[in-house]
């Protein structure tokens, strides 16, 4: 096996909601978004109900889905307590600039820092409570 691609999928209540914190905080692009109807745009419309989207920047992707709809596809998400149990970690370029055009947008978990192991970092939590660490090695 080689692994080509690792592409985290986010369980959302409000997609609007995370796309807009996405994209107009985090710098991200809406690449797709598909309704209800399992049809698959573009660009969103007022009048539909989303219930996935992909979003992307640079040359990570994200995806986004409701939670009826990831239960729809996997069964086995039915019955998973909502929530995660891990940090999603961004190594980044420019990390103190993006710092200091997003830190008064989010909700920052954990300031600005140099760890022990050599990285400085700080971490958000999101609009859905997933943590996100961002860092860059320490000059």
């Amino acid at each position: 096996m080689k692994l080509k691609k690792f592409t985290t999928n986010f369980i959302s209540k409000d997609l609007e909601t995370s796309i807009s914190y996405y994209r107009d905080i985090l710098g991200f692009k809406l690449e797709m978004v598909v309704d209800d109807n399992h049809i698959i745009t573009k660009e969103m419309d007022q009048d539909k109900n989303y219930v996935y989207a992909l979003m992307s920047k640079d040359d990570l992707e994200i995806m986004f889905q409701t939670p009826d709809s990831i239960a729809e596809d996997i069964p086995a998400c039915k019955d998973i307590p909502k929530g995660i149990s891990a940090c999603f970690y961004l190594e980044v370029e420019g990390l103190t600039d993006f710092y200091q055009e997003i830190h008064k947008k989010v909700e920052i978990v954990r300031d600005l820092y140099t760890t022990w192991y050599g990285m400085q970092e700080f971490h958000i939590k999101d609009c859905n409570g997933n943590i996100l660490g961002f860092a860059k090695k320490a000059e």
